[in-house]
């Protein structure tokens, strides 16, 4: 089977996509998602109830891709699950034959949200992603080492920044780091020459977020509820005045996925989804990179 953890330690830029997922997802449409990426995608990722949505757990959305043959790459936070929970869901996806995985603090639930639900934040990230490293290292060599992902916050790092959250957790065992949704190519080329010199590409690959916007409205509720999310105003304009904005954001997705791969330092990109997995798909084809 085709996995991203070979894809992202090779020469070739990979590509994953988001798996769509809601409250009423059935195995059924889980199976549809993964023919729709196959062939496309090195893997897809499954996300860790974002945004504090209940939707289907990562541990079996995993399970379900794993059966059409598809590389999962669930996301697992420390906003929901203490310790115990957490050690239990990587022994779980260890099992599965789970060989990559996103391991992030998470935000908090939002006070206004609907469900009224605590956070536990029993773990910092660093300490969840030694938990897992710890587990590659009493492996009895009968299960695939996991490979590590961790996120970060692309910005503009000052000359001389050393990166030194990311350098301890590389430490502590990461090996690919993902950025939030970025569509500005000139902060992401300033903080990829950053990475570059102090050496984090060394340690990391490193795979940028993007998400096919199919509508300005869409790009400004991504603006203001994802707030580390970077869509330059120009990208909002060009979606506003398009005849068919679906298209034109398809076609923005696509086109910045090509400038991406020719930006050193970058091993890759992930499609988030807006809601509709077909859009993903498109962006990829119309990319040419596939």
């Amino acid at each position: 089977m085709r996995t991203f953890s070979t894809a992202a330690q090779s020469d070739a830029f990979t590509i994953t996509a988001e798996l769509t997922l809601g409250r009423n997802t059935t195995a059924d449409e889980v199976a549809r998602q993964a023919r729709l990426f196959a062939g496309q995608a090195d893997g897809v990722q499954v996300a860790d109830n974002p945004l504090a949505w209940v939707n289907m757990s990562a541990l079996a959305a995993s399970a379900l891709l794993l059966q059409e043959g598809i590389d999962p790459i669930p996301i697992l936070t420390c906003r929901d699950r203490n310790r115990i929970a957490l050690t239990s869901d990587l022994l779980g996806l260890r099992a599965l034959g789970v060989t990559s995985v996103l391991l992030t603090r998470g935000r908090r639930v939002p006070k206004k949200h609907p469900l009224h639900a605590s956070t536990v934040f029993d773990l910092t990230a660093r300490e969840l992603i030694a938990m897992a490293q710890a587990m590659n290292e009493e492996g009895d060599g009968q299960k695939a080492a996991f490979f590590i992902g961790t996120g970060a916050k692309a910005h503009r790092a000052r000359s001389g920044w050393r990166g030194d959250s990311l350098r301890a957790r590389a430490e502590a065992g990461a090996q690919f780091l993902q950025t939030q949704i970025c569509f500005d190519l000139d902060l992401l080329r300033q903080y990829m020459e950053r990475l570059v010199q102090a050496q984090l590409t060394w340690r990391y690959s490193v795979i940028v977020s993007l998400t096919p916007l199919p509508s300005a409205e869409t790009a400004r509720w991504v603006k203001d509820n994802m707030l580390d999310s970077k869509i330059p105003d120009t990208i909002i304009e060009r979606l506003e005045q398009a005849d068919d904005p679906l298209a034109e954001g398809i076609g923005i997705c696509a086109e910045t996925m090509r400038a991406m791969a020719g930006i050193p330092g970058i091993s890759g990109v992930n499609l988030m989804t807006t809601g509709e997995p077909e859009h993903i798909a498109a962006a990829i084809e119309a990319s040419g990179l596939r």
